[in-house]
């Protein structure tokens, strides 16, 4: 076997030519970075952008918001979206609130603060210009929402109101009650509307992306099939932008939306687009815990919860008691034990692996003892129970309504799930890809979390990326066009729909004995063994050795039920669980490979004793992208190094 001097095991894949970010301009200090790349970047006039189609796939908070943008700008866009409404996108679903620089209370926020806040919270694993972009654009949405009308809760006094979320000492979290997602979602639907009615966009409604067309180099269209009729079509523009979310439902079981998948960015990357740090996933330490075997999908209890609740588990091991009854000296807020300085708001990382401890213990409380207690009792007797409702009402009649259990009389049980992937398809300052002509956003890139994402920084990117980042980065690109047409006599075309037709019939051909679901559900509790909150050198070779079977067994002995030339959800989730199948192995090998502890990503052979991440900054302050390779032969990695100017690389400290 093969390894260099880090220890790594090279058996698995090889080590090809770095990557770089060269767009970022690094000769001015960063504050001025964003305004100097808008400045020295080339621009496309009005006229000139009529001429010009640009394909967005995915309508989400990063996708809708960027299709509007740039209908509004006046490019021809085409949006694609597999639900029936752009409403449905998952992001509908966040609940806590977004981040913004605002300093409001006064309470010493600010740009560099943010922007600090997030290095750190990410364990020093992002890079420093996208994340001080972001933190300067922050500002800008929500004076965009704002304007646009979403409901943000406000003061007596009638300002903006923030509460606080974990990694932060300050108050920056905006919020609508505990449905904020939903409202920014529906206000850059309401945008999207609008370019919609005017003309600027044009929309394909339960269409999937399934290939990636690309012509002399460049990403120049999509093969999509209708999702209703099984109709395959082409689509083709100058350039392509990828808003298709996360990789969560790899695992099965988590908080995403059940049609949440990977396909677009997969299908992408198998074009070939390099994927950055796909073994950086987010578990979310406030979650319902599974209730049962066949459960298809987890539910998320927002952070914020967590300003007013306090999380605690019975000091001694198998205390079987009611909550109620176990005495205040006889529970253990560990939270707030072990990290004084932040107490229940530690990074969401921080606070899973604290409470997977404390049930390994045997400490833990509920069925099988995996769970924890959010215990609002004191908020309740300082606050009065109206307080507490009005600030999370929904939150908690949503947990009542799917557990039969009142949270106003006895605390939550919670339990870390996957949420969010950190890992994406890499892309530079300009949100391009290593495809000339693809640009990703939101989730679906790498960009600005590192290994960690703080609460309420999702929806901050993603409307970030769509409002305000790509539509002024995107011009540099299509300053060269508009490109030369293309139509479905192009070979490049030809070859990519046979390419999807020829997948569909072997999937349906292949007639075995077991569901598509049966194989997910394989695949998605591998994972979290394995390549969960805790990994191992053991364990990860285990789970890779064990996928490569899963996917032999899936292209022999699935069963697709139905046929292509129909609405059939069953081929829609071969295709999907088929791409899952590939990405659990490079996830696996990553994870493998990252011989160290940093944020999400938590190997059990390196911690401090204390059992916190530690990282090995001399070896693996890198991003690393993947290349594909056909198979039977491993991913290349490309490492692009991290350089820290402006936040000094240190051991996070939340005591």
């Amino acid at each position: 076997m093969t390894k260099e001097a880090t220890g790594m095991p090279l058996d698995l894949f090889s080590v090809g030519d770095p990557i770089a970010d060269t767009k970022a301009p690094t000769d001015v200090p960063i504050g001025e970075r964003w305004s100097e790349r808008r400045f020295r970047g080339r621009l496309v006039n009005p006229a000139n952008r009529r001429k010009m189609t640009i394909i967005v796939v995915g309508t989400g908070l990063a996708g809708g918001s960027a299709a509007a943008t740039l209908g509004e700008a006046g490019y021809k866009v085409k949006s694609f979206w597999y639900q029936d409404s752009p409403r449905r996108a998952h992001s509908v679903a966040a609940q806590g609130g977004i981040n913004a620089a605002k300093n409001y209370r006064n309470d010493g926020d600010s740009v560099h603060r943010l922007f600090y806040d997030t290095v750190k919270g990410g364990d020093f694993r992002s890079r420093e210009n996208n994340v001080h972009r972001l933190a300067e654009v922050s500002v800008n949405i929500i004076d965009q929402a704002v304007a646009q009308g979403v409901p943000f809760a406000r003061e007596y006094g009638g300002l903006l109101d923030n509460r606080s979320f974990g990694g932060t000492q300050v108050s920056r979290t905006f919020y609508a009650r505990g449905q904020t997602g939903q409202q920014l979602l529906y206000g850059a639907y309401q945008a999207l509307e609008r370019q919609m009615a005017a003309g600027n966009v044009e929309q394909f409604a339960r269409t999937e992306m399934l290939d990636l067309i690309i012509v002399d180099g460049r990403a120049r269209g999509i093969v999509a099939r209708d999702l209703v009729t099984g109709e395959l079509s082409t689509h083709y523009a100058d350039a392509v932008v990828i808003a298709s979310g996360g990789y969560g439902n790899v695992f099965y079981l988590s908080t995403n939306a059940k049609g949440s998948n990977t396909t677009a960015i997969w299908r992408a990357h198998k074009r070939g687009a390099y994927f950055a740090n796909p073994c950086y996933t987010q578990i979310h330490p406030t979650c319902i815990p599974v209730h049962g075997e066949y459960q298809s999908k987890l539910t998320l209890m927002s952070e914020s919860l967590r300003n007013d609740g306090r999380v605690w588990v019975p000091k001694e091991r198998g205390d079987t008691r009611d909550a109620r009854q176990i005495p205040e000296e006889e529970r253990d807020y560990f939270l707030e034990r072990r990290y004084p300085a932040f107490g229940n708001l530690v990074p969401r990382d921080i606070a899973s692996r604290a409470a997977k401890q404390a049930c390994d213990e045997g400490r833990g409380v509920g069925p099988g003892g995996l769970g924890v207690y959010l215990d609002f009792a004191e908020a309740i007797q300082r606050l009065g129970r109206a307080a507490v409702e009005a600030k999370y009402g929904n939150l908690f009649d949503m947990y009542a309504q799917i557990t039969g259990e009142d949270p106003y009389a006895t605390p939550m049980r919670i339990y870390p799930a996957v949420h969010y992937t950190m890992g994406g398809l890499w892309v530079d300052y300009d949100l391009q890809s290593t495809i000339p002509g693809m640009f990703v956003i939101g989730e679906a890139n790498f960009s600005d979390h590192g290994a960690n994402r703080l609460g309420a920084s999702a929806l901050m990117q993603g409307l970030a990326d769509g409002y305000f980042v790509l539509p002024s980065t995107i011009t540099e690109y299509l300053a060269d066009g508009p490109f030369p047409k293309v139509d479905d006599s192009h070979p490049a075309a030809q070859e990519a729909v046979q390419g999807v037709t020829d997948q569909i019939q072997q999937l349906l051909s292949i007639q075995g004995t077991r569901s598509v679901a049966s194989f997910h559900r394989e695949l998605g509790q591998l994972m979290w063994d394995y390549c969960g909150m805790e990994r191992t050198d053991e364990g990860l070779r285990k789970a890779i050795d064990r996928i490569q079977g899963i996917r032999q067994e899936f292209w022999t002995n699935v069963k697709v039920l139905g046929t292509w030339g129909s609405f059939n959800q069953n081929l829609e989730h071969a295709g999907r669980v088929a791409d899952f199948i590939e990405l659990a192995e490079l996830m696996c090998i990553d994870a493998l490979h990252r011989n160290e502890s940093c944020g999400g990503h938590f190997r059990a052979e390196s911690q401090t004793p204390e059992g916190e991440a530690l990282r090995d900054d001399e070896n693996f302050a890198y991003v690393a992208a993947w290349e594909w390779t056909p198979q039977g032969t491993g991913p290349v990695l490309h490492r692009e190094d991290l350089n820290y100017e402006y936040v000094h690389l240190a051991q996070r400290s939340y005591k």
